[in-house]
């Protein structure tokens, strides 16, 4: 078999879907015909989608079919690059707003855009006068936060004001305000925002440090004001400082000095409000100015005090009374807490003599001192002599009584039994025991017990013949009582042989 329609067979199928131009014929047409065996080159031929007959000439074949064995395959080009996609601007910023006004400047704020497009790399701030067409640029480089602060204007002018985003894609459509912004101070009544606790009174302790911090509105910004009981405050004692605001009233070591009405002004050209607050100091009261012994007698004293005359400028809440033994001199607690300014002191020990002392108390604490009496309280030795109380003495003499008494009972022959009562009685009761009214006395057949009242009589092996009535009787001095029972001795009777039978 020739060698060459395996490149023919190979460059068939690459021309096939390549659909390229045919080809010029072969340069040997005839050889193709003859040296083709017919059985094996029609499914050479077939797979490659060919229809050529064994008598046909090469040169009339179709271009897939005449491609030359020795044609190089086509390469496919490189695909070119894919260019990216045009830049798209963002939308335009939202909710645009004058933030604040003065004399020279506008604050503007706003929100960022709903879309940013291909990204968003700042935003310009521009503005023109009112009757002007010339758009002037507020910010020289692109700014990438939501606030903006245009300064330097002239009080006065009629301003519109736009503000645009910028990326890749370009500038945004402008978002502007709704209506131009007139450059000047808008005037707001100033108003003292006095906190709920300094309403009625701040009260501190000497030594304490006061940090009052008033809060208040106005604009433009007020001019504070700070008196106290209607004078200047003095600066080398308070300090105040002012913001925006609120205005702090700082006093780093109060003094009883420091306590008074303050009042705080806040004004904004002719437009004032002042709040007024009372700041009070206390301290320890001071001792009760005198205390002197009224009377004495038995185990008693009675003193009586005046009030201190230095209070700690609060209230007082009441005193503290002591007492101090002469021999030992230790004060002990007497009176806390007492709020007249007289009391007794009572359970005085007799001998002894006593010297009394008063503390006045606020709210703050105890006075560091007290007001002693002049004069000491002696209790006197009185010739007393102890009369113990009479008391009679409760009779508990009573006749015998039974609280339990014999109970009837029946017993077997040979078994011993016992008879049981309870007896009371003072004093104590003698008792003996009866059998069918006669005394049985020492018979060692029975056995009498009398342990507390509760009287026993064990009959030891009792017969037939020891049944009966039996009596147990108690007496003393203030009578006698009795109780019976009746014993019946049963005989067990044991049948004999032939009843077994």
């Amino acid at each position: 078999m020739p060698a060459k329609p395996a490149p023919i067979k190979k460059s068939a199928k690459k021309a096939a879907p390549k659909e390229e131009t045919p080809a010029e014929p072969a340069p040997v047409p005839e050889a193709v015909p003859a040296e083709a065996p017919p059985a094996e080159a029609a499914p050479v031929e077939a797979s490659a989608g060919a229809a050529v007959e064994e008598t046909a000439p090469a040169a009339e074949a179709p271009a897939p079919e005449a491609a030359p064995a020795e044609a190089a395959p086509v390469e496919e080009p490189p695909k070119a690059p894919t260019p990216p996609p045009p830049a798209v601007p963002a939308s335009a910023p939202q909710n645009l707003s004058v933030d604040d006004v003065n004399d020279t400047s506008v604050t503007l704020k706003w929100r960022s855009p709903e879309n940013t497009g291909s990204g968003l790399d700042g935003y310009t701030v521009e503005y023109c006068k009112e009757g002007s067409s010339e758009w002037v640029l507020a910010n020289k480089e692109l700014i990438t936060y939501n606030r903006f602060v245009i300064s330097g204007l002239t009080t006065g002018d009629l301003l519109n004001i736009r503000v645009v985003a910028v990326n890749a894609g370009g500038r945004s459509e402008p978002v502007a305000l709704a209506q131009p912004v007139t450059v000047r101070e808008v005037v707001d009544r100033p108003k003292v925002r006095l906190p709920r606790a300094l309403r009625s009174r701040c009260v501190k302790h000497v030594g304490e440090q006061i940090n009052l911090v008033i809060p208040f509105i106005g604009k433009p910004k007020p001019v504070i004001s700070w008196t106290k009981d209607g004078q200047p405050l003095d600066t080398k004692k308070v300090n105040i400082r002012n913001s925006d605001k609120d205005s702090i009233l700082f006093i780093r070591k109060s003094e009883r000095e420091d306590s008074g009405s303050y009042e705080m002004t806040v004004k904004v050209d002719s437009f004032e409000d002042k709040a007024s607050l009372i700041i009070q100091i206390v301290d320890l009261p001071g001792p009760p100015a005198s205390v002197k012994l009224v009377d004495s007698w038995g185990f008693n004293a009675a003193l009586e005090w005046t009030a201190p005359k230095d209070n700690g400028n609060t209230e007082i809440t009441g005193y503290t009374i002591q007492k101090a033994d002469k021999k030992t001199g230790e004060w002990l607690m007497v009176l806390e807490h007492f709020h007249r300014l007289n009391a007794t002191v009572s359970d005085l020990v007799m001998g002894n003599t006593y010297t009394f002392r008063v503390f006045a108390e606020n709210k703050v604490g105890r006075s560091e001192t007290a007001a002693v009496t002049k004069d000491a309280a002696h209790i006197q030795k009185t010739g007393i002599v102890y009369k113990p109380l009479e008391y009679k003495e409760h009779d508990f003499s009573e006749a015998p009584k039974f609280t339990a008494p014999l109970s009837n009972r029946a017993a077997t022959v040979g078994y011993t039994t016992k008879l049981l009562c309870a007896v009371r009685g003072s004093p104590k009761p003698k008792i003996e025991w009866l059998k069918n009214q006669m005394l049985i006395g020492d018979d060692p057949k029975y056995r009498q017990i009398n342990n507390q009242g509760v009287c026993s009589l064990e009959i030891r092996k009792p017969s037939s013949f020891d049944g009966g009535v039996y009596t147990c009787r108690a007496k003393n001095a203030l009578g006698e009582a009795t109780v019976a029972c009746k014993l019946e001795v049963k005989q067990v009777i044991i049948p004999d042989e032939k009843d077994r039978k």
